[in-house]
């Protein structure tokens, strides 16, 4: 690969003759976050919690070799690289950006901050940086390969017209050996207006086809990978099978003709090669968007795929996948072979859920599912999100009180020495805490009695969000020809309305703020759970700053603060940052270390603690510090335009209002 001029400047300052440098500045965490804002600190600056030396900044030999530099950037961990003192002034300081830029588990504004330097450094701009870093980074495991997600999201951000501007480069990047950089340079082409560019360069093989389909879900727009549609579904024929499951996968982002999707794919599940990305695709479609008859034989072919697995392959993940694809294509039939076929699953598969946790928003992406009553039922959990959850099944009506007995019980365990679980007959079946990027499966007997059995994550404060319902019905065939959603279980009236993104408000900001109502800001504020870790006038939480005056700590700038609401990690104040805690015996804490000495760290796990929890160091296996901010995003998912915007301008009343009192 040719090597991009950003990276000739690294090589470059690496082995010049820059003198060494010691910086020895100490700052504590008052000094730290002085001046910063809710979630955001200065980039470069120590930090520490109360009761603990602040870290000195580390020594980095930058006249060494590229090599040698690398490696002592290397061996710091990322709260000490942010440490190292940097200016974007001189060339030197080109490895230390790098490694900001490429290295896993580094917040979105650190690595903006690399950007700019870099661009700056190298007299070059955004796009040429992120296409380098991306040539740089191994999507080999979890980390890196979300590391590789957040710079191509921060690529595809970037205007059209930016990106219209770097069409070659970005069509060189398409061609390149590194499939990270290729989807990059794919999905860029996209944006950039160039699809059809993107296409040709695609044709030139099997390898280069699939990584142009599987870019399709980094294309930010809708509307952009729903006009990928006709070039997407051709390749679904195409004659290389990895070609066809791209593809399959590909045509699961678009949402444009989806009866038709689910008319083309349905029939496909015969096919061994393409069966699991045909299920998954599937999956994704809305029940009345799928066609009764296509319906009616694809369950005809799940039946039989079920019926002809082996017992030892029907616990894996693909199969309770095309199980819960068999249930829902129940209703295709009618009543009487629906229940032949009920009779025919039965006799070789329980009744098995998967559900998900979204990453950073703090709850399942399962709202409800139905259960027969008294029939077997296995719920699998699987945590994608970056920090530990369980999954607690409670008596109707209990989801509160259980959630607030859990707080009680904390990480040393009540039912079956499961954290954060109380021993109350409230509690039907629970998970222990399942860490970040694992599974655990929960097998049971459905109650007896029908009824709405919500189930929930009880670690503290989760309930409010990480919640969904169980229904238990006599007849399950009968419930899914007519599925009725349960009440919701804490009495929200609220759906979700848009997933809002910075871009689709920072146009009426201004405009839109004008005339809004105090009181109805306010209710919003307390009702989108604002007030359970901020204060506001001495009330509230206090695990978050106070927000009286957040305006007047952006200088009136109603975009960043809208930022700091809708991506709360973006920036996170070194006071704020997640920890995760594993002890030797296997138990997972999280939550803000307020102080930390040989001995012991105490830990403020959730905005509930009357106190912080106290954890020996002997005790300790390992501390992570997270990129993850305490704060979920999606908070204002369920809110309209005018209410998000009542909000802001509630916000910026109290800094208004504050020089007067």
């Amino acid at each position: 690969m040719v090597m991009r001029p950003i990276f000739q400047a690294v090589v470059l300052a690496a082995s010049g003759a820059a003198a060494t440098f010691l910086c020895g500045q100490i700052l504590s965490a008052q000094e730290h976050a002085h001046g910063a804002h809710a979630h955001g600190a200065h980039a470069g600056h120590g930090s520490a919690a109360e009761g603990k030396e602040p870290m000195e900044r580390p020594t980095i030999f930058l006249d060494k070799s590229p090599r040698v530099v690398a490696y002592q950037l290397k061996r710091l961990d990322n709260t000490r690289l942010l440490l190292v003192e940097r200016f974007d002034t001189d060339v030197k300081y080109a490895p230390i950006y790098l490694a900001i830029l490429t290295r896993a588990g580094m917040s979105p504004q650190y690595r903006e901050e690399a950007v700019a330097a870099l661009a700056k450094l190298n007299q070059s701009d955004a796009v040429d940086v992120l296409l380098s870093a991306l040539a740089e980074v191994d999507d080999s495991d979890r980390q890196t390969r979300r590391t590789a997600d957040q710079l191509s999201r921060l690529l595809l951000a970037l205007p059209a017209n930016v990106l219209a501007e770097h069409a070659d480069d970005l069509a060189a990047a398409a061609a390149e050996e590194a499939a990270v950089v290729r989807k990059a340079g794919f999905a860029g082409l996209v944006v950039a207006g160039e699809q059809d560019r993107a296409a040709a360069i695609a044709d030139a093989d099997s390898d280069a086809m699939v990584d142009f389909l599987l870019s399709v879900p980094l294309v930010p727009k809708t509307n952009d990978r729903n006009g990928m549609r006709s070039l997407v579904i051709a390749q679904v024929s195409h004659s290389d099978p990895a070609v066809q499951r791209a593809a399959i996968r590909a045509i699961g982002a678009i949402t444009a003709g989806r009866q038709q999707t689910f008319k083309q794919l349905a029939p496909l599940f015969t096919d061994a090669d393409v069966r699991d990305s045909v299920v998954q695709t599937l999956l994704t479609i809305p029940a009345d968007q799928r066609d009764p008859q296509t319906g009616a034989k694809l369950l005809a072919d799940l039946a039989q795929f079920a019926e002809q697995t082996p017992a030892a392959k029907r616990t894996e993940d693909f199969f309770i996948d095309a199980m819960q694809l068999a249930v829902e294509s129940l209703a295709s039939v009618s009543p009487e072979q629906s229940r032949i076929y009920r009779d025919r699953l039965r006799a070789v598969a329980v009744r098995a859920v998967r559900i998900r946790t979204v990453e950073e928003e703090m709850r399942y992406d399962t709202p409800y599912f139905a259960v027969e009553a008294g029939r077997p039922v296995q719920v699998v959990l699987d945590n994608e999100d970056l920090m530990p959850h369980n999954f607690v099944l409670t008596v109707p009506g209990a989801l509160k009180e259980v959630a607030q007995l859990g707080l009680k019980v904390g990480p040393d365990g009540g039912l079956d020495g499961k954290q954060y679980v109380p021993e109350s007959e409230l509690v039907l079946h629970a998970t222990d805490m399942v860490p970040a990027g694992t599974q655990v499966r929960l097998t049971f007997d459905a109650p007896a009695e029908p009824g709405e059995y919500p189930y929930v994550c009880t670690f503290p404060q989760h309930w409010q969000r990480m919640y969904g319902v169980m229904i238990v019905v006599e007849d399950l065939d009968e419930w899914l020809r007519n599925p009725v959603p349960p009440t919701d279980p804490i009495g929200s009236n609220r759906s979700f309305v848009q997933s809002w993104q910075v871009s689709d408000l920072a146009d009426s900001l201004e405009d839109g703020m004008r005339g809004r109502s105090p009181e109805i800001g306010m209710r919003i504020f307390k009702e989108a759970s604002c007030a359970n870790c901020h204060q506001v006038g001495g009330q509230g939480g206090a695990v978050g700053p106070a927000l009286d005056d957040v305006f007047g700590r952006w200088k009136g700038d109603a975009k960043a603060v809208l930022q700091e609401i809708l991506e709360p990690s973006h920036r996170i104040d070194a006071k704020y940052a997640m920890h995760v805690v594993l002890t030797l015996e296997g138990k997972t804490i999280s939550g803000l270390i307020v102080e930390e000495n040989k001995d012991e760290v105490l830990l403020l796990e959730n905005p509930e603690a009357l106190k912080p929890t106290v954890i020996s160091q002997d005790d300790i296996e390992e501390i992570v510090k997270t990129s993850t901010s305490m704060m979920p995003k999606a908070l204002l998912d369920q809110y309209t335009q005018d209410e998000v915007l009542e909000l802001m301008a509630y916000l910026k009343g109290l800094a208004e209002k504050k020089p007067a009192e």
